[in-house]
Formats: C-alpha cells, sequence, structure tokens
C-alpha cells in the first residue's frame, strides 16, 4: 500500500500546532508603571485579564506576573483610569492617567491618608480648591460658608478680622468650640488670641487682627475635606474635639515633565446691597415738635434747631432760614450763619462705597525622577474696602518639595493604616 503525502498541509498543520504552543506558554512578564508626570506609582493593582492571578507593584512602581503572550494585563489605581494592555513582550511598561470618575469618590483622611468615601464609618465632604477661588474673600474660612453641610461660619464684617469656624454646633459654654485646622498633616491653632490689651495710643478698644487660618492662601489648596465626630478625628487627640478641617497643598506632581507655570488673575467688586441698608425720610427734620425757639447769632433773629437724636421735629420748608448746630460754635466759619430748612443731600447710606480688590498668583512647579516642588507667589490686594479709609494687602510665598522617599513613607503609611 501507497500513501500519498501532501507537504504543504502538514507544514501548515505545524506551524499552527507550535504557534499555539507558543501562545499557550506562559512567562515572567515585567515593567515599571508611573502617573502622567513620570513618578512611580506603588500599590497598583496588575491582574491578568479573565483570571484571578495578580500582584501589585512595589515603591519602584516596579512588578512581575506571569502571563502567556495571548493574555491581556490589567493595570488598576484608585484615582487613575483603569489600563489594559497586551502581554506581547516581556517588559511593559505603563503611564497611568487620572480618572475624575474615580476621583470624586476618593477623600483625604487623617494623616492625609486617601480612602474611598463608601467605606468611610464617619461623615466628611470635600471642597475643591477651584471652588475656593472663585471669589477670593482674603480669608479661606469665609469661602467655605454654604459649601459644606453642618459647617457654622461666623465671620467679622471688618477687614482682615478674624473667622470662627464650627462644626455641628457649639458643645462648650466658656471654651473654644472652634475646628482643628490640619495644613498637610501640621496642625494650626485657628483660636482668636486677641485681647483688650491690644491697642494703639489714644484708642481704649481692642482690636481683631485676625486668626491663622486667613493665611492660608487659597490659590495654594488643592483640597478641603471636612471630618465630623470624634471617630473622624481620634488620631489628632483632644484638639480634634469640635471636628477637623484637612487642607491638602498643591504639589507637583500635578505638572507634566519640566516645569509648569500657571498665572491667574482676578477683579472683585464689592457694593453694599441698598435693599438691606435702612430708608430714611426726607420728609422731617430733627426733634420733637416745633423749633425751640428763636436767637440772633449776628445773622438776624431765627429760630434755632433741636440737636435732639429724633425724626419728629418741624416739617421741612427752604424758605425758613434756621440756626443749625454748626452756627453756635465761634470756631467754625458758619458762626452765625443761617441756612435754609431743607433736608441733607446724603444720608448714612451714602458712607458706604464700591470695595475694590486684586487678586495675582503665579506658580512654578516641576517634577523628576527624585521628587516634585512648587513655588507660588500670591499678592492680594484690598486697595479699597467698602468704607472708606479701609484697605488690606497681603502676600503670600510657599514652596513645597516632596522627595521621592517622603513619597514613599506616605505609601506605607497607607499601608499601615
Amino acid at each position: 500500500m501507497k500513501f500519498k503525502f501532501n507537504f504543504r498541509k502538514i507544514a501548515i498543520l505545524f506551524f499552527v500546532f507550535a504557534t499555539q504552543l507558543i501562545l499557550a506558554q506562559e512567562r515572567l512578564v515585567t515593567g515599571i508603571v508611573t502617573d502622567d508626570t513620570g513618578m512611580p506609582l506603588p500599590g497598583v493593582s496588575v491582574l491578568v485579564k479573565g483570571t484571578k492571578t495578580g500582584t501589585q507593584t512595589d515603591f519602584d512602581g516596579a512588578y512581575a506576573i506571569n502571563a502567556s503572550p495571548a493574555q491581556v494585563l490589567s493595570f488598576s489605581y484608585i484615582g487613575m483610569k483603569t489600563q489594559e494592555m497586551p502581554a506581547t513582550t516581556n517588559k511593559v511598561n505603563i503611564k497611568m492617567s487620572g480618572g475624575s470618575t474615580s476621583l470624586d469618590e476618593v477623600v483625604v483622611t487623617a494623616l492625609n491618608v486617601k480612602r474611598e468615601k463608601k467605606s468611610l464609618g464617619y461623615a466628611t465632604q470635600e471642597v475643591k480648591g477651584e471652588d475656593l477661588t472663585k471669589v477670593n474673600s482674603g480669608n479661606v474660612a469665609n469661602s467655605l460658608s454654604g459649601k459644606v453641610a453642618g459647617i457654622d461660619i461666623k465671620r467679622n464684617n471688618n477687614i482682615g478680622g478674624s473667622t470662627n469656624v464650627v462644626i455641628r454646633g457649639s458643645s462648650s459654654l466658656t471654651g473654644n468650640n472652634q475646628a482643628l485646622w490640619v495644613v498637610d498633616g501640621v496642625p494650626l491653632n485657628n483660636d482668636n488670641t486677641n485681647t483688650s490689651e491690644q491697642k494703639t495710643a489714644g484708642n481704649t478698644g481692642g482690636y481683631d487682627y485676625g486668626n491663622a487660618a486667613s493665611d492660608i492662601n487659597p490659590d495654594d489648596i488643592e483640597s478641603i475635606n471636612v471630618l465630623k465626630g470624634a471617630a473622624a478625628s481620634a488620631l489628632y487627640g483632644s484638639r480634634a474635639a469640635n471636628g477637623v478641617i484637612l487642607v491638602t497643598l498643591k504639589k507637583g506632581n500635578k505638572t507634566k515633565a519640566g516645569l509648569g507655570v500657571t498665572f491667574s488673575s482676578g477683579v472683585n467688586i464689592g457694593v453694599a446691597d441698598k435693599k438691606t441698608l435702612p430708608e430714611y425720610q426726607m420728609e422731617y427734620g430733627g426733634g420733637y415738635g416745633g423749633f425751640y425757639g428763636t436767637v440772633n447769632l449776628g445773622g438776624g433773629v431765627h429760630p434755632y434747631a433741636a440737636t435732639d437724636d429724633a425724626s419728629w421735629g418741624p416739617k421741612y420748608d427752604p424758605s425758613i432760614l434756621v440756626y443749625k448746630w454748626n452756627s453756635f460754635y465761634p470756631e467754625l466759619p458758619t458762626y452765625g450763619v443761617p441756612t435754609p430748612w431743607a433736608p441733607v443731600k446724603k444720608t448714612p447710606n451714602d458712607f458706604y462705597q464700591h470695595s475694590l480688590t486684586y487678586t495675582n498668583n503665579i506658580a512654578v512647579a516641576g517634577s523628576n525622577e527624585n521628587g516634585d516642588f512648587r513655588f507660588g507667589y500670591t499678592n492680594y490686594n484690598q486697595a479699597q474696602g467698602i468704607l472708606p479709609n479701609s484697605s488690606n494687602k497681603k502676600i503670600t510665598l510657599i514652596f513645597l518639595q516632596v522627595t521621592t522617599l517622603v513619597q514613599k513613607l506616605k505609601y506605607l503609611l497607607q499601608q499601615i493604616t
């Protein structure tokens, strides 16, 4: 018996069989995972799609996992977009970018540790930095008003005055009820330390020079998280019994590789709301009833107006000449000069003026494999307040530098807590 071989078909079958063996063979795949600035990302979850095989990146963002060329690797990290990459080569490097959907579910808790909001056993609320700079009032505490539930902002209306921040109401009649401010892990005492002895020559009252939270520049803030309740603030001790306001400052790792320069400028114009001001009648003069008599001060015999603080005096009549209060003092040029009995042209409401505030901010940030930095300069100039002869000028300088070692320690702390 003779056999006839088709060598072409045999070759094709052999090639397909060999290819399937290669695709099915697993081998070690390694790589490094970084963010969009090139910084290594520790703790990234690496999973072979469709299997239970997975691992995590180390402090340097490196990983190693067994996968065949036909399989797909899935990379996921809190605050980053999940990415997939086929394992066709032995080395697969990934650059991950931020995802707005994931970031909305992550908040900064005690010790600057990021956690998913739904996993927390206490109440917390986040305010983004851009929401604090839309209208710069000169005090970041004032900008929190109306943005966080359960927080009471008690502000002083004078320029540069203190602002008290109380969470979930007052718990003490005589003690301090203010929340504790923590800026990048550093506690900040926001108590009002002004006393009545803070005076200047010729004055008998004290001055309100503001409190520490007003020194925080809103342009340097990335986010604010308000922690409510004892469970949220336990790590900060008794000082945080009234809640904690966690301030996270902007870092250089949010910029692209190299130097990044940002600039912002704003003008704020303030106007007194006339609907909230009292209305003054312009039909009757001061006093109770009619004129108090007549007198001759050199300008003839004329009635003189009352000095009582009341609005029930004689009805205004410009044809009547009257000696007013400034007609009785020899030191004044109006001494002995009668004037028409007519209403004044301006009321106390005209005392208010338009306020004008300029805010200019410039920041330089950068990052590389050794760390990141950010330098910020802000010039806040309230050149004209809503009250005459009032102004407020403030210059803020900030320099933040984070090395790779510090970032690794933060990651280690997250794993421990």
